[in-house]
C-alpha cells in the first residue's frame, strides 16, 4: 500500500477511536475550528475557490504533541458552517517523511494547488527542507508532485512556509527562513510557471536600519496588498520582552510600505504586533471572491505551556480563531469578525448601567458561548468586565492601558498582557467554551486568547473603580 494512504487510514481510525473522549470535553470549542483528534497548529492552504472557503491545518493526529505533520482540511461555503474533509496530505514521501509543514494554496487552470515545506531528519537529527507542489482537481484528493525548489545558498535549513500569489502575470513566493547567521528574515522567489524558482533575495531582515537585531528565525511569511500598502506578516522568534510589546515565547506581527517586485525589497516601517492576547500565531490571509482580505490565525504559541492544556486528557489540543476581515486605515493593520458571524446571533439582551464604585451582574447575560458588544459613554478611572471568575478586561482611562488578566492553565498564577489606548469606546468580545476573542474600537487593537474556567461558573461582572457609563448588548451563538 502506498505509504500516503497508509498513513491517512491510520488518521481516520484514529479519529474514531478518540472520537467520544473528544466530544465530551466541555472545554470543547463551539464556532470555533479544532482537530477531530491530536494537536493542530497553523492553519495553512486558506482560499476561497469555487465558492468554497478551504482551511487547512498543520495536525498531528496520533498525540497532543508536534511530530511529523499532516495537512488536515475543513471546508466551508459561509465561513460558519464547516465540514471535516478527507486528509490532505500526509508525511509518506522520501521528501515530506518528517512532516508536511506550513504552506499556501493558489488556483491555476481550474486546479486547486497546494505549496508546502517538506521537511525531512536524518538519524543524527539533522535537518533538511524542500518546498513541495500537490495538485487537486476537486478540491478534495490531493495528488503530489515532489519537489519545487531546494535550499538555496546562504540559508539554514530552517527555511518553511512558502506563501505564493499572482501579480502582474508572474508568481510569486515568499518564505520564512534564516541565514548562517541564524539571524531571521524573509526571502522572495518568482517563477513564470510555478515549477522553476529564481531567488530574488531578503525582502527584509534582522538587522533591517528599521528593526535593528530582530530575532532568529522567521516563520509563516504572507506578503499582500492591502489598501493601497504593501503589508508583511510574520511570526518572529527570538525576540526579548520590551514593555508591554514581544511578551510571549513567539510573537506575530506586520511591516508595512512598498514592495519592489524587482529589486525583491520591501520599504518599509516599524514592527506592529497584530494581537496583544497570550495565545495567537502563524496567521494566514487570502483574497476571497468578493474582494475581502480575510485572515485566520492560530490559537497557540509554540513551545508556551502546550503540555499544560486540560484539553490533552480529552485527546485534543488548540483552535483556529474567528475568520477576521483586514483593513489598512490610517496607517494601521485593522481586524474585524467577518460580517457572516452576526447569523450565529440569537436571543438578543440589552442592558445599560452607570457604575459608581460598585459592581453588577445580570443573570440575563452570563453564559459560556456568546457574542457580547459593550459600548462604552464615559470612563473616569477604571472599569472591568470579569468572565467566568477567571479573565477579566480592565480600561484604566487614568493610565491610558488596555489589560487582559487570567489565571494562568500552567500553575494557577495571575498573567497579564496590555496595550497602550487613549481611549476606549467600544469592547467586542467572542466568548466560546475555552477562548475569549476581543476587538477593541472596531478592530484597532484585537486580544486573543485560551481561557478554562471551573466547570459550571458562568459569571459576567461589570466593576468600575471610579464612574462607568456604557450599555451592553448579548448574543447566544449557535
Amino acid at each position: 500500500m502506498d505509504r500516503n494512504v497508509e498513513l491517512k487510514q491510520l488518521a481516520v481510525k484514529e479519529i474514531e477511536a478518540n472520537r467520544e473522549e473528544v466530544e465530551k470535553d466541555p472545554f470543547r470549542p463551539h464556532f470555533h475550528l479544532m482537530p477531530p483528534v491530536g494537536l493542530l497548529n497553523d492553519p495553512n492552504g486558506f482560499i476561497h475557490w469555487n465558492g468554497v472557503y478551504h482551511v487547512f491545518f498543520q495536525w498531528m493526529p496520533f498525540k497532543t504533541g508536534h511530530g511529523a505533520k499532516f495537512w488536515g482540511h475543513y471546508t466551508s461555503t459561509d465561513l460558519i458552517h464547516w465540514e471535516l474533509a478527507p486528509t490532505a496530505l500526509a508525511p509518506g514521501d522520501w521528501y515530506d517523511k518528517n512532516g508536511c509543514y506550513s504552506g499556501s494554496a493558489v488556483t491555476h487552470e481550474d486546479k486547486l494547488l497546494l505549496f508546502y515545506t517538506g521537511n525531512v531528519k536524518d538519524e543524527e537529527g539533522n535537518r533538511e527542507t524542500y518546498q513541495c507542489l500537490a495538485e487537486s482537481q476537486d478540491g478534495v484528493t490531493f495528488d503530489k508532485k515532489g519537489v519545487v525548489l531546494e535550499l538555496p545558498e546562504g540559508y539554514t535549513p530552517h527555511f518553511r512556509d512558502p506563501k505564493v500569489w499572482k501579480h502582474l502575470g508572474k508568481w510569486y513566493m515568499v518564505i520564512g527562513t534564516q541565514n548562517l547567521e541564524e539571524e531571521g528574515r524573509v526571502v522572495l522567489f518568482e517563477s513564470e510557471d510555478l515549477k522553476d524558482w529564481t531567488l530574488k533575495g531578503d525582502v527584509t531582515a534582522s538587522g533591517h536600519d528599521r528593526l535593528g537585531s530582530f530575532g532568529f528565525m522567521w516563520e509563516c511569511p504572507d506578503l499582500f496588498e492591502l489598501d493601497g500598502t504593501d503589508v508583511l506578516l510574520f511570526s518572529p522568534q527570538g525576540l526579548e520582552p520590551d514593555g508591554d510589546q514581544y511578551q510571549n515565547v513567539y510573537q506575530t506581527g506586520y511591516l508595512s510600505g512598498a514592495l519592489d517586485y524587482e529589486m525583491g525589497t520591501l520599504a518599509h516601517g516599524e514592527f506592529s504586533e497584530i494581537d496583544r492576547g497570550f495565545e495567537f500565531y502563524a496567521p494566514q490571509t487570502t483574497l476571497d471572491e468578493n474582494g475581502r482580505r480575510l485572515m485566520i490565525g492560530w490559537m497557540g504559541v509554540p513551545e508556551q505551556g502546550e503540555e499544560h492544556h486540560p484539553t490533552k486528557a480529552h485527546k485534543w489540543i488548540h483552535t483556529l480563531t474567528i475568520p477576521r476581515e483586514l483593513r489598512f486605515e490610517k496607517g494601521k493593520l485593522i481586524q474585524r469578525p467577518v460580517q457572516e458571524l452576526e447569523t450565529m446571533r440569537h436571543n438578543k439582551v440589552e442592558k445599560s448601567a452607570t457604575l459608581s464604585e460598585n459592581k453588577i451582574e445580570w443573570e440575563e447575560l452570563n453564559g459560556t458561548v456568546y457574542e457580547l458588544l459593550l459600548q462604552l459613554k464615559s470612563v473616569k478611572g477604571s472599569f472591568s468586565v470579569e468572565f467566568r471568575n477567571h479573565a477579566t478586561m480592565t480600561f484604566n482611562s487614568v493610565a491610558q492601558k488596555l489589560t487582559f488578566k487570567r489565571k494562568s492553565f500552567v500553575n494557577g498564577n495571575e498573567e497579564t498582557r496590555s496595550c497602550s489606548m487613549k481611549e476606549v469606546n467600544e469592547l467586542r468580545f467572542y466568548v466560546d467554551a475555552s477562548s475569549i476573542e476581543v476587538f477593541v474600537n472596531n478592530g484597532e487593537e484585537v486580544f486573543t486568547s485560551r481561557i478554562f474556567p471551573e466547570h459550571g461558573d458562568e459569571s459576567l461582572v461589570f466593576k468600575a473603580d471610579g464612574q462607568t457609563e456604557f450599555e451592553a448588548a448579548k448574543w447566544k451563538l449557535a
